[in-house]
């Protein structure tokens, strides 16, 4: 196999691999990515046996082939060479000869045969979404996944197709972000899909503002195809709970919040808090917000915000990481605040199909 190509193309396509790379893999095979040099072009892929990501190049292939290569040591030599032009030849041995101006390497791969397959998904299930719908279904309830690995059903998120829209749900038992979006479904495609965490947050990161993504699964797989790029995973399996159940009816208190202002006035009453005394208070009377803290080794804090509210005085706790998680990754400039009382979970909402529910604190007045 002989290749020539850029030094930026090489790197792009490698950047998009790369993460799924184990640093600490008993699979030497698994710490290596796949190139293949073909009359179409340039592949990339690489594997951790649950997730695989595979993108194109642009580069002349001068001689077909394929060997594989440890992907973070290439990564590390293409990216610090000074030529922009390089030129990588590998032997029958797989051992990779790179060269570009002064530089010249040699790196010891492994054989193709050695690495897994990149696994095949049924064509005949397919949706198209907007890469932007896509990502910002993923921005606005990613956040919610759980981190418990003895609640395995939670660590990913639920994409729900059916009547026409995918429904994006993430919850960690302690809050839930949902977000809808309308797509067109044919009849075979209504299907519930858990992700895991990993493949959420490397398709989200493979997600541009324009174009489109295409969502192919089956009963255990799924593959996205994104710009050229392609990101196949294996589903979480189990039953995702019942996530409706724990969406409060309507609220008797409604207040609009602008979003930014709120998000920096939690912050810094988050400022002190300790894993003792988690909570931040939130008060609402006439006209005011009250946002406060209270921690017996740190001390106190208070602030004000204008609101519109002329409903009945209310106050409530919650955990302020919570809270500032869906402030962070809206992009709305107010936000509607739902609750029932002191003791039921709050609701965040926006004018496009999105909700929070995040459970309350008890905390102390201050």
């Amino acid at each position: 196999m002989k290749l020539r190509f850029t030094k930026e193309n090489f790197v792009d396509g490698l950047q998009q691999v790369l993460n799924v790379v184990s640093t600490r893999s008993t699979l030497p095979i698994l710490s290596n990515v796949l190139i293949r040099a073909e009359k179409g072009g340039v592949s990339m892929t690489t594997t951790d046996l649950d997730l695989g990501v595979r993108c194109r190049i642009q580069a002349e292939v001068v001689r077909e082939g394929a060997t594989t290569l440890p992907a973070r040591r290439l990564f590390a030599i293409i990216r610090e060479m000074a030529a922009t032009d390089i030129e990588l030849e590998v032997d029958e041995k797989n051992v990779a000869a790179i060269q570009g101006g002064p530089s010249h390497f040699k790196v010891l791969g492994l054989p193709e045969s050695e690495f897994p397959p990149f696994p095949k998904v049924e064509e005949s299930r397919a949706v198209a979404v907007e890469q932007k719908a896509l990502r910002d279904l993923l921005r606005r309830t990613a956040y919610a996944m759980s981190a418990d690995e003895s609640r395995f059903v939670l660590n990913g998120i639920l994409m729900s197709f059916k009547d026409d829209k995918l429904i994006v749900v993430a919850t960690d038992g302690r809050r839930l972000a949902m977000a809808e979006q309308e797509v067109e479904l044919s009849k075979d495609c209504k299907q519930d899909l858990i992700i895991p965490n990993k493949t959420v947050l490397e398709v989200a990161r493979l997600l541009k503002d324009k174009g489109q993504a295409k969502v192919r699964f089956s009963e255990s797989q799924v593959l996205f195809e994104i710009e050229g790029a392609e990101l196949a995973s294996k589903l979480v399996e189990g039953i995702y709970p019942n996530y409706r159940q724990v969406i409060p009816p309507d609220a008797k208190v409604v207040i609009p919040l602008e979003r930014e202002a709120l998000l920096q006035a939690v912050h810094r009453a988050a400022l002190l808090t300790t894993e003792k005394n988690q909570a931040v208070r939130l008060a609402f009377t006439r006209n005011k917000l009250t946002i406060t803290a209270n921690s017996p080794d740190l001390g106190e804090s208070r602030e004000s915000l204008a609101v519109n509210y002329n409903g009945p005085e209310i106050a409530i706790g919650f955990n302020p990481a919570f809270l500032m998680d869906p402030l962070r990754n809206l992009e709305n400039d107010e936000v509607r605040f739902e609750l029932t009382d002191e003791y039921s979970p709050g609701v965040m909402k926006i004018k496009e199909p999105f909700l929070y529910v995040i459970m309350p604190l008890r905390t102390g007045a201050t």
